[in-house]
């Protein structure tokens, strides 16, 4: 996982992970959410890539958009 760039300084999400068919975040409570192609789907994860690794606005849109994620690790 590399750190999330947090440009605003007030992020919920502490790091990330690309991965060809989807991203995986870390929030700064630790858990950690793993987001594919499969839930929620190509447009929402290729959205969350994007803001992932402009460092800006990743947390907002997960929690905004309401998008599922495909699994959980404590």
């Amino acid at each position: 996982m590399q750190p999330y760039g947090n440009v605003a300084g007030n992020s919920g999400v502490s790091a990330f992970e690309i991965l060809p068919d989807g991203i995986r975040v870390r929030f700064v409570n630790g858990a950690t959410y793993l987001y594919n192609y499969r839930t929620p789907g190509r447009a929402h994860v290729e959205e969350m890539k994007k803001r992932a690794r402009a460092g800006r606005g990743l947390s907002s849109y997960i929690s905004q958009s309401g998008v599922p994620y495909a699994d959980k690790d404590n």
